[in-house]
């Protein structure tokens, strides 16, 4: 089999995210989007494996994924006949042939998403799609102590919505926030993996700690099995899957 490897973008907001199966099954997922093109153009039901599934609402810079047809296609006609095909707020960026045993999920290293908040006074009308919006002035100092008890490995299960999982540790690689001069937040964290509803989860408490709803202090409570009140996980349209490495 040929096995092809995609790099794309996504506007989350009206999508299901990237899969919906189970109880809750969906056919307005990214996944199936792209599935259904490449069966109209290839006639072949192809299985699609991806390196990070967003949750409803979150977007992507840049979604890796892979899938395996009986058929050689040309990498150029595969990625224009997608974007051809494809809603536009869906972009296949680039088509690649790869080695048959590279998988998308499996051989991912690194995680990097991306949360946007504006601290502006004023809530700007073009980023109120893709950024959430903070009244309270943002205590950084605080929301960096209250990072650093994320970095390293921990047990995550209090920073997931996952009713059931193999293993719920996972190792924080790094956290940054940074805001630029027109008053967006940028909060980045990677990590080996996230759990379903993982980064929303961190993220929402971090905005808590930066507000003084939370003490810094709390996060490493949490983690070390303590019962403490978790924060309500962040809004989805400010996160976006910034990067998956291999």
């Amino acid at each position: 089999m040929y096995n092809y490897r995609i790099l794309i973008q996504y506007d989350g907001g009206r999508f299901d995210g990237w899969q919906r199966l189970g109880k809750d099954a969906s056919e307005n997922t990214v996944e199936f989007k792209i599935k259904e093109i490449l069966k109209k153009m290839t006639g072949e039901e192809a299985e699609l494996f991806c390196g990070c599934r967003t949750e409803k609402g979150v977007h992507a810079y840049g979604q890796v994924a892979n899938f395996k047809l009986n058929s050689r296609q040309n990498c150029m006609e595969l990625r224009n006949y997608l974007n051809r095909y494809l809603p536009r707020d869906i972009a296949v960026l680039k088509v690649e042939a790869v080695d048959e045993r590279f998988h998308s999920q499996l051989l991912a290293k690194e995680t990097t998403y991306l949360y946007r908040i504006d601290t502006k006074s004023i809530a700007s009308v073009f980023e109120r799609k893709y950024s959430y919006h903070t009244f309270h002035p943002l205590d950084y100092e605080a929301m960096n102590k209250a990072a650093a008890y994320f970095l390293g490995k921990h047990d995550f299960k209090a920073f997931t919505t996952a009713r059931k999982s193999k293993s719920t540790e996972r190792e924080i690689k790094n956290i940054t926030i940074s805001c630029d001069e027109s008053g967006i937040v940028q909060l980045r964290i990677t990590a080996n993996d996230f759990l379903h509803n993982m980064a929303r989860l961190m993220i929402g408490i971090l905005l808590d700690v930066g507000t003084g709803l939370k003490k810094p202090e709390n996060v490493r409570d949490i983690l070390d099995g303590k019962d403490v009140q978790m924060s309500l996980p962040a809004e989805s349209y400010g996160l976006f899957l910034e990067e998956v490495r291999y």
